[in-house]
This record gives C-alpha cells, sequence and structure tokens, in this order.
C-alpha cells in the first residue's frame, strides 16, 4: 500500500474507534457482518462474565450474499456455541439489512421476549464502531452503552474475507453515513474533525468509492 494512502486510511480508522471501557452489562448485542472475529470478541465477552446473554443480529448483506448457509446472525451464533456460550444464552435476529435494522429489530425481539436492558455492549467491526453508536443512539436512546471491537491493529486487520481495499471502501462509506444520515434522522450527529474529512476526500479522490452513496 502506498505510504499516503496507509496515512490517510489509518487516520479515518482511528477516527472511527470510540475506545469506549466496557462495564458489566444486561446484554451483548452484536451487529453480525462478514468477520467472525467479531463474533469470537462477542463470545469471549460473555465468557469473561460482562452480560447475562447475546443478540446476533444481521441477514444478509451485500458483503455476505452466498458466503454463510444462512444468515449472519446464524453463522454468527454458531461460532459462539463452538466457543461454549449455552444455546439459551444466545438469542438470533436473522432479518435485518442495516444498521438501522439491527437496532429496530433486536429492540422488537427482545421486547417479545420480555427483556427490557438497560445497558448494552455493541460489538462491530473495529471501523464501523462510531456508526454503530450513532445509529444505536438514534433508533433506542436512553440507554447506558458502550461500543466495542476485536483488538486488532489496521495493518493486521484485512485478512482472506476482507482486503486494505475492500476495509478502505466501507470505512469511507461509514464516515460519509455518519456525516449525512443525521439529516434523515437515521442517526445522532457526531463531530468530524477536520482533517479526518480531508482524509476521506483525498481517499475518494484516488478511487475509494465503493461504498459511497449515490
Amino acid at each position: 500500500m502506498p505510504s499516503n494512502v496507509h496515512a490517510l486510511a489509518t487516520k479515518v480508522w482511528n477516527y472511527h474507534h470510540l475506545n469506549h471501557t466496557l462495564f458489566p452489562s444486561d446484554c451483548i448485542f452484536v451487529l453480525c457482518s462478514n468477520d467472525i472475529r467479531v463474533a469470537e470478541h462477542a463470545a469471549k465477552l460473555f465468557l469473561d462474565g460482562f452480560a447475562p446473554y447475546i443478540v446476533f443480529s444481521g441477514g444478509e448483506g451485500e458483503l455476505t450474499r452466498g458466503m454463510f448457509k444462512g444468515s449472519e446472525a446464524e453463522a454468527f451464533a454458531e461460532v459462539a456455541l463452538d466457543m461454549g456460550v449455552p444455546e439459551q444464552a444466545i438469542l438470533v435476529e436473522p432479518q435485518s439489512t442495516n444498521t438501522g435494522e439491527n437496532v429496530q429489530f433486536t429492540r422488537a425481539l427482545l421486547e417479545t421476549k420480555g427483556l427490557n436492558p438497560k445497558s448494552l455492549i455493541i460489538v462491530q467491526k473495529p471501523f464501523m464502531e462510531r456508526r454503530a453508536y450513532a445509529t444505536f443512539q438514534q433508533n433506542w436512546p436512553g440507554k447506558k452503552v458502550a461500543v466495542t471491537s476485536p483488538k486488532i491493529d489496521f495493518d493486521e486487520y484485512p485478512n482472506e474475507t476482507l482486503s486494505y481495499s475492500d476495509m478502505i471502501n466501507v470505512m469511507l462509506g461509514d464516515l460519509q453515513r455518519i456525516k449525512v444520515y443525521p439529516t434523515y434522522g437515521y442517526s445522532v450527529e457526531q463531530e468530524i474533525p477536520d482533517e479526518v474529512w480531508q482524509a476521506f476526500e483525498q481517499l475518494v479522490e484516488l478511487g475509494f468509492r465503493e461504498h459511497l452513496l449515490a
């Protein structure tokens, strides 16, 4: 990767991290995706006693179409089961196709189970932490929330299912949505430092446009 691209992408990557301190919570809420390391991180949090149950939320998205036998949530739940999370501690929401639906459908699922968590740990990919937080606050306000992700550095995150290029494209798409979506009522506003937005614009000029809004 060219050094200028690396420097710009790292700046955006760091912005997406919230660096929240975790606390014992009522629920671990997992936004599923193509990266099962998120499922592994959530399962470890459960096994470490951070919450009494986990909700895996996710249907099939653009990056996971045909990747799993069923939904993202079902695939993530299988990972947690294999790691020792009891089946009775797992809830699955397999229909959502975007972050807003992740929150809305999970909220509805928990209500049908008579559950009303006052505090939640949201588990997401590192470069999607901030958007998950902003979307959650819009769709389910009034909760005590911390966001976390697998503790993997930028240079170590790409793997056989997620290339550097894919990661940068998705990061930029999420940053654009963080800026634009509050005007549509999809998420709460987040401050974006000038240097971060300038990095976004430079990366877009370099061709990273695949996940931008039309």
